[in-house]
């Protein structure tokens, strides 16, 4: 079981690691590789992954659903917590309930349960991130429409390859291989900018980065426990949604706190310190997992 923890876990560290090296040497532009990845790479990751014909989409309406109700519930039962804290709920609960599903959730979940998990990691990824650019934007500005929220390449991506695989087409095999390589190319640019983005680390707020730290994945968790003991969910599937769970904010937590000047500082601290901390969280609910013996 450990070495299975630290296949996982030692490509993401290294990675991101190179990415940390790097950054302290050079400056990258980051927000220009997180646009070029969100724009592009990713987006033809989905594609590829939902229009593959060799994933039965309909197995993971389940799936879709726990995942919907660990991020809007994230926001439900820590909104109590925050307002006994004093703390401002537009700074504090949209980086709790929008977790890394990107930067860390694909790669982590690709690496401890394999090729198989991808479609798993893409569909919650793809709620996490239709869910935060709708009711996330929401929350930070309900003055913003609805078409800013969704004109994204993603979403695009979503729609096109769910209707490509529900409608029963084949792609051509060499379409789909320039698709995959092409989007092969996301996974490991998430980890490095991952790792460039944590020599950014704030330590001026770190008892609001502790905070956040615990309750991110310890709401998230406890959401999850029900959904699977409600729904009858595969066991790589169940697998997949522990470790989704567990996940740490999202770095985009932080650049949209900068674009709508919501303490963006604070935001960082709270992003940065739950990543750190994943260092510690993810190995113990990845041991967790395989002792249960899901995969």
């Amino acid at each position: 079981m450990i070495t299975q923890i630290l296949s996982t876990m030692l490509p993401v560290f290294l990675i991101a690691g190179c990415g940390a090296l790097y950054g302290r040497y050079r400056t990258p532009d980051i927000q220009g590789l997180n646009v070029l990845n969100m724009e592009l790479f990713v987006p033809m990751l989905v594609f590829a992954v939902l229009a593959d014909q060799q994933a039965p989409l309909q197995e993971y309406g389940g799936l879709a659903l726990a995942a919907a109700v660990v991020v809007l519930g994230s926001g439900i039962i820590l909104y109590p917590v925050a307002r006994a804290l004093n703390l401002n709920l537009k700074t504090f609960l949209p980086p709790m309930m929008f977790n890394n599903s990107g930067n860390m959730g694909i790669p982590v979940l690709v690496l401890a349960f394999g090729e198989a998990a991808l479609p798993a990691a893409i569909v919650l990824f793809i709620v996490e991130m239709l869910l935060h650019f709708s009711v996330g934007l929401y929350m930070l500005d309900p003055h913003t429409s609805i078409l800013r929220r969704l004109r994204l390449p993603i979403v695009f991506a979503s729609i096109a390859g769910l209707a490509v695989n529900f409608s029963g087409v084949a792609l051509p095999g060499w379409l789909l291989e320039t698709l995959n390589m092409l989007g092969g190319v996301c996974i490991p640019l998430m980890l490095f900018a991952l790792g460039v983005r944590m020599l950014d680390v704030d330590f001026s707020d770190w008892k609001l980065g502790m905070i956040g730290a615990i309750a991110c994945p310890v709401s998230g968790l406890l959401l999850a426990w029900p959904m699977i003991a409600l729904l009858e969910l595969p066991g790589l599937q169940v697998a997949s949604l522990w470790v989704f769970a567990a996940l740490p904010p999202a770095v985009l937590n932080y650049m949209v706190a900068e674009q709508y000047q919501q303490e963006p500082q604070k935001v960082a601290s709270l992003v940065l310190l739950s990543n750190l901390g994943s260092l510690l969280v993810m190995p113990i609910v990845l041991g967790l997992v395989f002792a249960a013996g899901y995969i």
